[in-house]
């Protein structure tokens, strides 16, 4: 049993524990720090979209397009839906030729309240562009339309019909995507268990210790190809430049990196998975938290994760204690309860941050 990460507490007891697996990795595959089974293969759902990311840079397609920092950021994001948000995507799709009709990823509500209200007092509805994958999927646009080469048809296929089904395992742009996947992990997806994620592309199981390390590769260079390793830099650097893409108001992924920059690359999936990179340590973190929790468990373990690892100023301190050991407030306002980091946990911190 993976032993507990988290712990919820409400009027000085635990209330309630998370249990779940962590795995620390340099770009070799050395284990530098683990908590839980590591081997056990999860699905990593959009933690990993920094991944799915590299063939849109690596193929040349990103600098035919002239895509901008804030696009190859939201690329890489699990969006707000924001108008923000919905504008970068749109440009893309324009750059590419094509519009929000060609997003295969599904609609919902923005994730942000007020983002979702204001939607409605409009008498609008949700599109395609509100999903909070709609960027990954835009890059998947702008791979494709790299891929088909622009002007021209492979096999008398407008680019319209070229990109028709883009979401299946087994169409041109899914298989470099996969491919991507597949280098940077170093695990063999070919029998990996394979699901279909909830923007509809395929997702794999995928052991802890070989995310951990794919992203200690990202952030390092180390071990990938060179088109990869520059593709992984400039992903990143845009990232740094426009964290509010990859998330968005009030949320972790964005808040961590304005203020770590490049120190930090950091991307929570569905069902409580959360990796990241930390280039100047050369490592790379996976998380899996067993009941799926995202919003409190994920955020708490790696809040902690990057208070152990990372050196951290004052500034970057006042952020991050909040993180890891955040309150808890009912509809009154009132502090109830809070969370932290639970005993094992705590235990990766024992040592000063490398």
């Amino acid at each position: 049993m993976n032993p507990i990460l988290v712990e919820v507490l409400r009027g000085g007891a635990v209330e309630s524990r998370h249990r779940g697996a962590l795995a620390v990795l340099d770009a070799d595959g050395a284990v530098v720090a683990s908590l839980g089974d590591i081997e056990r293969p999860i699905f990593a759902r959009s933690a990993v979209k920094l991944l799915q990311a590299l063939p849109l840079v690596g193929s040349g397609a990103a600098d035919r397009l002239a895509l901008t920092d804030e696009e190859l950021a939201v690329a890489c994001a699990s969006h707000n839906g924001e108008p923000a948000h919905t504008q970068v995507v749109t440009g893309m799709l324009a750059k590419a030729g094509l519009d929000a009709d060609a997003l295969e990823c599904g609609a919902h509500w923005p994730y942000l309240d007020t983002a979702t209200r204001a939607l409605a007092a409009q008498g609008r509805e949700p599109s395609a562009l509100h999903n909070n994958c709609s960027g990954k999927h835009a890059g998947f646009l702008c791979l494709a339309c790299g891929m088909h080469g622009g002007a021209g048809s492979p096999g008398g296929l407008n680019l319209r019909q070229y990109v028709r089904g883009y979401v299946a395992p087994d169409h041109p742009v899914m298989r470099e995507v996969t491919a991507s996947v597949q280098a940077t992990t170093g695990f063999d997806l070919t029998n990996a268990a394979l699901g279909t994620d909830g923007c509809s592309i395929p997702t794999f199981g995928i052991p802890l210790r070989h995310l951990a390390r794919a992203f200690a590769r990202m952030g390092t260079g180390a071990h990938l190809s060179a088109g990869h390793a520059r593709a992984a830099q400039r992903l990143r650097a845009a990232v740094a430049r426009a964290p509010f893409m990859v998330a968005g108001t009030g949320r972790f992924d964005t808040r961590v990196m304005e203020q770590l920059g490049e120190r930090v690359f950091c991307k929570v999936g569905a069902e409580g998975v959360f990796c990241a990179a930390l280039p100047q340590q050369g490592l790379g973190v996976a998380i899996k938290i067993d009941d799926g929790n995202n919003a409190r468990a994920a955020e708490v373990a790696m809040a902690a994760v990057i208070e152990r690892f990372v050196a951290l100023d004052g500034g970057d301190a006042a952020l991050m204690t909040p993180l890891s050991h955040p309150l808890l407030t009912n509809w009154n306002g009132i502090h109830v309860g809070s969370l932290r980091p639970a005993e094992a946990l705590v235990a990766l911190g024992s040592a000063d941050p490398t």
